[in-house]
């Protein structure tokens, strides 16, 4: 089943999707047929990972015009600015979301005085289809220049998920482990569990088993532990946004995890698209952090885990310097090292 797909044309199609907040207990694929489902989706974890919620918002783009007045050009572009900004609210710091609906809006810009409506939202759902398509590209890419990093008969440690159920296709740091596999290499992979919301142990683990690939979870709190112990010869995550300077904004637990790699002389490599690259951006200190809901931390399936009235604080992501970082890897190659003038020459 893939992550995500189309189903009919511009006027009337949906967006169906791997519901992951399922997973791995049951593997259900959703429909979305409004605006307000792929948000919903987005905002909770029904579709997650940087390139993946980059690709749910291109197609929400497509599903929020369905019911433009298509006989008002002003009206339609009034309509179309405000579904952007509706998709945009839904989370802030994957760069990947207002990346694709950034090329939704210069799509349609570029068309609107050659183009009739009914066709410029045609070239909206041919536009996304093609972020879907680069992505899968930019997937294995990221897998051929990865896979000879990792040694055979390595432990590989990483943390969240960033495979398929996070891309159009193979993912990014699994798409590595992936390619690494494929080329015969014999690797261990323990995969974080990832509090609060589990997806490592969830989805990382799910992923890591169906391709036959060996598989060990441990707590967050294990990871100094397992290096300590000589299981772990390298540590690959995925990113949700990268500064100009090539500091890594990932799922919460990242940075601690780089601090323990570097303690333990272990290199810490971060996987992801060009995509995800934002050049604005100075520096990771200037990367919105999303704050999720204290309920994740508060209750765990439903049972309440904190006492009333305690305080919770929840970030989705932190931030990794890029000097605790040997090298990113993207579909264009390897930044070795990573420096400000290594992204500008690749990305």
């Amino acid at each position: 089943m893939d992550t995500l797909r189309w189903i009919g044309d511009s006027a009337t199609g949906k967006l169906a999707l791997i519901d992951q907040t399922r997973l791995p207990g049951e593997c259900i694929e959703i429909e979305l047929q409004t605006a307000e489902q792929v948000w919903e989706a987005i905002k909770m974890l029904r579709v997650r990972g940087a390139p993946a919620i980059g690709i749910a918002a291109a197609y929400g783009m497509v599903i929020g015009m369905q019911s433009a007045d298509s006989d008002d050009v002003g009206s339609w572009f009034s309509q179309l600015e405000k579904v952007i900004d509706y998709l945009a609210s839904s989370r802030p710091t994957a760069v990947n979301l207002f990346w694709a609906l950034d090329r939704q809006r210069q799509v349609a810009e570029r068309l609107r005085k050659s183009q009739s409506l009914e066709e410029i939202a045609t070239a909206l759902l041919d536009e996304a289809g093609a972020i879907h398509e680069e992505d899968r590209q930019m997937c294995r890419a990221i897998g051929r220049h990865g896979a000879g990093l990792l040694a055979n008969t390595s432990g590989v440690l990483t943390h969240c998920n960033a495979g398929g159920l996070a891309t159009a296709d193979y993912g990014t740091a699994l798409a590595v482990i992936f390619s690494a596999h494929e080329d015969g290499k014999k690797l261990h992979v323990y995969a974080d569990e990832t509090r609060p919301l589990l997806q490592g142990a969830r989805l990382t683990a799910w992923e890591l088993k169906q391709r036959g690939i060996d598989v060990t979870v441990i707590c967050d709190s294990t990871a100094a532990q397992v290096m300590r112990e000589g299981r772990v010869q390298a540590v690959i995550t995925g990113a949700d946004r990268i500064a100009a300077n090539g500091d890594v904004a990932n799922k919460i637990g990242t940075y601690q995890l780089a601090l323990v790699a570097a303690a333990h002389e272990i290199p810490f490599y971060v996987a992801a698209p060009t995509s995800t690259f934002d050049l604005s951006l100075e520096n990771g200190n200037q990367i919105p952090i999303e704050q999720r809901n204290s309920g994740e931390v508060t209750h765990i399936f439903g049972y309440q885990t904190v006492p009333d009235g305690v305080d919770v604080y929840n970030p989705a992501f932190d931030v990794t310097p890029a000097h605790l970082i040997r090298a990113l890897i993207c579909e264009k190659g390897i930044i070795d090292p990573v420096t400000r003038q290594e992204v500008k020459n690749i990305v």
